[in-house]
């Protein structure tokens, strides 16, 4: 797909779906910056990935602008631009606490990782990517779309990528390519670092709760990010793909 020798930084790169990313990405030809706030992911995926081509772990915290710049400038030193970027960096909070108990700074928190984030992350990316006419590509979810109980600031966090994608395609115009994916359930407990990596453990209802007949795989979701960095994708911008094997689409009566 002309990928060879581009340029891609993908953050939250270290384990789940940006690692499968990553993966890709690397088995394309692409030169790989993953940029990841775990240490140990980080380094076990570099390390992991070594022989599938040029890759490098930058330590970076999403939430804060110095690292984000730091994470920038490692970059073009290391490979001379950047031609994508991937937005994938997120955090959830396992409790899911109700909106009573949500205090301001988990909220905060979520809000500063989940969005805050992309556009810290494409705001210095931005005069690389124009030079280059390259793209980005924002990691949302399904539950920008719909909900279970309890996951206001995720949930909030994830529709504000769906409007910051159009609003960003609109803005950079032809210069830089902006498009978004909601991935749904997508199991990734293989994908994890070692200390926290396990066998997948679905059962067949789970698969039949998918119209695609089954749970989706980090896979799925880096085959289209591969897609849309591509030059065969030159005319889409401004989208949003939903990568959930037909869930959102199934009526539910209980």
């Amino acid at each position: 797909m002309s990928l060879q020798r581009k340029v891609a930084i993908v953050t939250g790169g270290g384990q789940g779906i940006g690692k499968a990313i990553a993966s890709s990405f690397l088995k394309e030809g692409l030169h790989v910056a993953i940029a990841e706030i775990d240490e140990d992911a980080g380094k076990e995926t570099e390390a992991e990935f070594q022989h599938l081509g040029s890759i490098q772990f930058i330590h970076t915290d999403v939430s804060n602008e110095d690292s984000i710049k730091n994470l920038i400038g490692e970059t073009v030193n290391k490979f001379g631009g950047i031609d994508v970027l991937v937005n994938n960096a997120a955090i959830a909070n396992p409790k899911n606490p109700p909106i009573t108990e949500l205090s301001l700074d988990d909220w905060n928190k979520t809000i500063s990782i989940n969005l805050t984030g992309v556009f810290l992350c494409t705001k210095h990316s931005v005069p690389y990517l124009r030079k280059n006419k390259g793209t980005v590509i924002n990691i949302a979810s399904t539950r920008a779309l719909m909900s279970e109980d309890n996951t206001e600031a995720y949930s909030a966090a994830k529709g504000g990528i769906l409007s910051l994608t159009h609003a960003l395609a609109i803005s950079l115009d032809s210069d830089i390519r902006v498009n978004c994916i909601s991935p749904g359930w997508i199991e990734v407990s293989d994908w994890q670092k070692q200390a926290k990596r396990l066998q997948p453990e679905l059962t067949e209802q789970d698969h039949q709760q998918h119209p695609a007949g089954r749970v989706g795989k980090p896979e799925d979701v880096a085959s289209l990010v591969v897609y849309l960095a591509s030059p065969e994708a030159d005319f889409i911008t401004g989208a949003n793909f939903v990568v959930d094997g037909g869930m959102t689409r199934k009526m539910i009566y209980l």
